[in-house]
């Protein structure tokens, strides 16, 4: 069992579902789609069937809300995850789906006015998902205040369910959670060495350290 609720995303393969179900995450995410680092629905759809007591996230980056909804059907997905840059009028759209916004944190926006975007959404989306990797900052400049102050971080983790992707050195994940105390934490799969082939040791350092002693 895990001390915080993990979302673990980017999964395009078998081996990664299996996996994370196991270690007992609170969501699945996968980038639906048919570019590079994408995996088809019909996909998704065979994997998930060989996997239990997981959210189902689809991952959209920029699909349309009609589209997403007609997916989250065919799929049965439990949870939708849609991109920053969304219009307010789209997401509206995806009323009585469960939704997770991505806001890439740190690129261009201000402390006010990362408040201000997720007050914008705060009445349509379920969760905001924070990330900070995506634009390469750390939790070492975290600590340091950048781009933003831990005290900032904090409020917006009391007044939003925030899940967090910032990169940390697994003994440092600890006082991470501690500082912020986000609503849920995440993390992402990556390629098989081969179909069924695949090292986990970095993601079972971090997913120890979460584990309740």
């Amino acid at each position: 069992m895990l001390k915080i609720k993990v979302k673990a995303g980017s999964i395009t393969n078998l081996t990664d579902a299996r996996y994370f179900a196991a270690r007992e995450v609170e969501w699945l995410g996968f980038p639906i789609g048919t570019g590079k680092g994408m995996i088809e629905p019909i996909k998704v759809k065979a994997i998930v069937e060989w996997v239990d007591g997981v959210k189902i996230v689809g991952e959209f980056g920029f699909g349309t809300f009609t589209e997403i909804k007609k997916l989250s059907k065919e799929i049965g997905l439990d949870t939708v995850q849609v991109g920053m840059f969304i219009p307010l009028d789209d997401i509206s759209e995806l009323e009585g789906l469960t939704v997770i916004k991505e806001v890439m944190a740190g690129i261009e926006l201000s402390e006010t006015e990362l408040e201000d975007h997720l007050e914008a959404y705060a009445d349509h989306c379920d969760y905001f998902l924070l990330n900070f990797s995506s634009a390469g900052h750390t939790w070492s400049e975290v600590e340091n205040g950048h781009p933003y102050s831990i005290d900032f971080l904090k409020n917006l983790c009391q007044q939003h369910h925030i899940i967090l992707h910032l990169d940390c050195p697994v003994a440092g994940v600890p006082m991470m959670i501690a500082a912020l105390n986000p609503y849920a934490v995440s993390l992402s799969g990556g390629e098989e060495e081969q179909v069924g082939v695949k090292s986990f040791d970095d993601l079972d350092e971090i997913l120890d350290v979460l584990e309740v002693e």
